[in-house]
């Protein structure tokens, strides 16, 4: 199992990143939140990692913290969730806000997330309230951010390379459309920024 990466960052996408390790390019999906907080191109980066082998895929699954990672492990427990929804999960709001959100048994906010509907919403807080750890990274639950999903977007395209105010315009056009994670934004602010 690869446990962790240290290399040179090859590109940055909202799919994942490529970490150059001695001549080897490893793909890594990381978690659209933290994508802001990666690196640029030609940088080096420290990646906490879980791998992800079935028959026919070999994954690798990157944080940027040894927190996230265990929330992330602790995840793909619950019956249901595959590590393709755990990374959802943890685009969808930081991790504090996460916990907070199973120990008040939030179902309708963790059901903002995509592909998190109300029923797996509800096993979450089921099989999960009192159990996580409390972490204090960053952000605390999230709300100190102006808009927190709006931020990390605009965060995440100003290092993919565009300009912050053509940024903060493309995420405002998609919030109005009515995306509302983090990974609906970006998605509907680079087919803006694409069509310009």
């Amino acid at each position: 199992m690869i446990a962790s990466l240290k290399g040179i960052v090859q590109s940055k996408k909202p799919e994942g990143v490529i970490v150059d390790v001695n001549g080897v390019g490893y793909q890594v999906c990381i978690p659209l939140s933290s994508l802001a907080d990666v690196p640029g191109r030609g940088e080096t980066v420290f990646l906490h990692t879980y791998t992800h082998v079935r028959e026919d895929v070999l994954q690798l699954f990157g944080f940027l913290s040894e927190e996230e990672k265990k929330i992330f492990t602790i995840l793909l427990g619950i019956n249901g969730v595959g590590p393709k929804l755990g990374l959802a999960i943890l685009s969808g709001m930081p991790v504090q806000r996460l916990i907070n959100a199973i120990n008040n048994e939030d179902v309708s906010l963790l059901s903002t997330i995509p592909g998190l509907g109300k029923k797996t919403s509800a096993r979450l807080i089921l099989e999960l309230k009192g159990k996580l750890p409390s972490f204090d990274i960053g952000g605390g639950d999230g709300s100190s951010h102006r808009g927190s999903a709006s931020d990390d977007a605009v965060s995440a395209l100003v290092n993919l390379g565009y300009k912050k105010p053509l940024a903060e315009k493309a995420v405002d056009t998609s919030v109005k459309n009515g995306s509302a994670a983090i990974e609906d934004i970006i998605r509907e602010a680079l087919k803006y920024l694409t069509e310009k």
